[in-house]
């Protein structure tokens, strides 16, 4: 069966947009499976998602400077990923990183690395620095949240707390990278506090905490954003649904 650009099947494959809600351990599974048994590297899965995501901002907002919130775990490394790909679109991102570049590891270490040697404007962020922050994010025409992922639970803390709290005071279009910081992957239950985005762009598919009682209030728009994995595992991990798991 073959649909035209609004069906979600061509030929006998499920695109992401077709497979239904997962949690995090089947969104855990999915990157794991994609390296390990179909020999992807991470790093390719952080750029596809990256690229992806920063698409869908330059289709949705016609913001010029764009402040992005970075984390410092993969969430983040999404977030350089997404800010070297705004400039390469004509677009002003400044990458405003919450955590110690010195803690950050793996694919969000070399991605940091990446957007330091590439002069993109990046900012650490620690207490003393909070105040420039908030004034900072204040004026902006479009926040990125690429603070917390899917493994994260319970209240933001610290400086990531206070930058939601800036972020969302601020009259700016919000994006969400995966989703919300403070947003529960599986339940939808809202942190204290909670980034309020105006659109989330989620990677493989959305997260079944989305369909939560009062989740949409945080995600806003929602889209889909496919990391490259391959279609036989889309495929496969699609039909777990049918197959009970």
């Amino acid at each position: 069966m073959v649909l035209g650009s609004t069906g979600t099947h061509v030929g006998d494959q499920v695109t992401a947009a077709a497979l239904r809600p997962l949690t995090r351990a089947e969104v855990r599974s999915i990157d794991e499976i994609a390296i390990g048994e179909y020999g992807m590297p991470g790093i390719c899965l952080m750029e596809n998602a990256g690229r992806g995501a920063a698409e869908q901002i330059v289709a949705h907002t016609p913001a010029n400077e764009i402040a992005i919130l970075c984390g410092g775990g993969n969430n983040g490394g999404d977030g350089f990923v997404i800010a070297r790909h705004l400039e390469l679109m004509g677009r002003r991102p400044h990458v405003f990183l919450l955590a110690d570049p010195g803690k950050l590891a793996g694919d969000a270490l070399t991605n940091w690395q990446i957007a330091m040697a590439g002069k993109i404007a990046c900012e650490v962020v620690d207490e003393r620095s909070l105040p420039s922050l908030q004034r900072k994010l204040a004026d902006a025409a479009c926040i990125v949240d690429a603070m917390l992922g899917t493994g994260a639970s319970g209240d933001p803390r610290g400086a990531i707390a206070l930058a939601i709290q800036a972020a969302n005071a601020a009259k700016a279009f919000r994006v969400a990278i995966d989703l919300p910081s403070g947003l529960d992957c599986d339940t939808g239950s809202p942190g204290n506090p909670c980034f309020r985005a105006d659109l989330t762009c989620t990677f493989v598919a959305e997260k079944i905490g989305f369909d939560a009682a009062g989740a949409r209030e945080f995600t806003g728009t929602i889209r889909v954003v496919p990391i490259g994995a391959p279609a036989d595992l889309m495929n496969r991990y699609a039909a777990s649904e049918s197959n009970g798991g």
